[in-house]
């Protein structure tokens, strides 16, 4: 892909991205994902959508 495909079909102009600001977001083609983390020798699990940066891409893109 080419810069300007690139940039033209980055993760801010996808369907699928859900904007927290200008440049960080979630990709929210999928269902989110469960996270196992340990606070103080506690488990802990959260589900999450994956973060992405506007710039990013991958090859699920979709038009808004």
């Amino acid at each position: 892909m080419n810069d300007t495909a690139t940039k033209t079909k980055s993760c801010a102009a996808c369907a699928y991205w859900d904007s927290a600001d200008n440049s960080n977001g979630n990709c929210r083609r999928s269902s989110p994902q469960s996270v196992v983390f340990e606070v103080s020798s506690e488990k802990m699990i959260q589900t999450v959508f994956p973060i992405t940066s506007a710039t990013d891409w991958c090859g699920e893109y979709k038009n808004k």
